[in-house]
């Protein structure tokens, strides 16, 4: 009797022992799934029922926000730009000088333009068909983030401006080579010494993120759908500016045959400080997202290294961003005018 006492007992305690397993197991994997994005409750509908909704991922089936168009292409300035002037026998018609444009507009990896003098405006434009010009101007861009204007460069912008010039029978006067290469190296040492791209790292502290989760909760301050999956944008605050700041996480993770399990531990902010203008606070608007993202979402700001970033090194960063602004207004190189935009791209 007392054996089979005994045996009942420990048995009774062996299930016990199985059912602490199974359940600190169920408890653990419950924990280490990745957090996945709520149902948001629409307004009633005429029925006086709420509708749920489940939020939409990016990249995934859902189609992405449209982005603000961009600006037209703003004109040649000899600030940033060589410019070959093209003198005519006569007027020239846009279809004409449009047939006589090369196939790229590149002279190696800077950016090659044609503007045409508007007979009726008088002033510069890309040429357009339908329209008459009197002069021509070729030009290319004397640095920009893959490096300064070289020589061989130079000599490819100088023959296509030469080959169109010929197709419209215009005469070019190109300036000295070697005068436009050393104020390319300048420019370029310049906006080396300039350029300022700034990133936050945000870790989550404990569970991981569902894609949806983190576009669920990026989606509540502002963020709208990349082009890529794994990215969202800030739109910026004017029509046809680039986007404010950038957000993006693993792109397999977004990929995924079922993207609610993906596991994301981490994702990044990004502000390309020359691209937008200090008016519009971008570094005030990316410090509040990274402390509203990480407060919503259990996660700590880091830097690259994975160190936590404290509030006085956040002040810091934001007191060297106005002397930066300060530098690039002195050059008439403001954080988001169009030559900026051009220079630091």
């Amino acid at each position: 009797m007392v054996g089979s006492n005994l045996t009942l007992g420990l048995a009774v305690i062996g299930g016990l022992v199985l059912a602490g397993v199974v359940a600190h197991s169920a408890w653990n994997s419950r924990r280490n799934a990745p957090r996945q994005a709520q149902p948001d409750t629409a307004p009633p509908d005429a029925g006086g029922e709420p509708e749920l909704r489940e939020p939409s991922l990016d990249g995934f089936g859902a189609d992405p926000v449209p982005l603000p168009l961009p600006d037209k292409k703003p004109g040649l300035d000899a600030l940033i730009d060589v410019i070959a002037p093209i003198v005519l026998d006569g007027l020239v018609s846009g279809d004409a000088a449009l047939a006589a444009m090369p196939p790229t507009r590149r002279a190696g990896s800077k950016p090659f333009a044609v503007e045409g003098l508007n007979e009726l405006g008088q002033h510069w434009e890309t040429p357009a068909a339908g329209q008459r010009y009197g002069a021509f101007q070729a030009g290319v861009q004397l640095a920009n983030r893959t490096g300064a204007l070289n020589e061989i460069e130079y000599s490819e912008f100088v023959m296509k401006a030469q080959a169109f010039a010929d197709a419209v029978n215009g005469s070019p006067d190109f300036p000295d080579m070697l005068h436009e290469v050393a104020r390319a190296r300048e420019l370029d040492q310049f906006a080396s010494g300039h350029d300022a791209q700034l990133s936050f790292t945000l870790r989550a502290r404990s569970a991981a993120w569902s894609p949806g989760y983190v576009q669920q909760n990026a989606s509540r301050l502002g963020f709208v759908p990349g082009v890529i999956p794994g990215r969202m944008v800030l739109p910026a605050g004017s029509a046809g500016a680039p986007a404010m700041l950038g957000l993006a996480f693993d792109t397999q993770a977004a990929l995924a045959d079922d993207p609610a399990q993906s596991a994301i531990r981490e994702l990044t902010l990004s502000l390309d400080v020359p691209q937008i203008p200090r008016e519009e606070q971008p570094f005030l608007r990316m410090r509040e997202a990274a402390l509203a993202l990480a407060a919503a979402m259990d996660g700590v700001v880091t830097d690259d290294h994975g160190h936590p970033i404290r509030p006085e090194a956040m002040d810091a960063i934001g007191a060297d961003l106005q002397q930066l602004y300060d530098t690039l207004d002195a050059r008439d190189l403001s954080a988001g005018s169009a030559l900026a935009r051009r220079l630091f791209s």
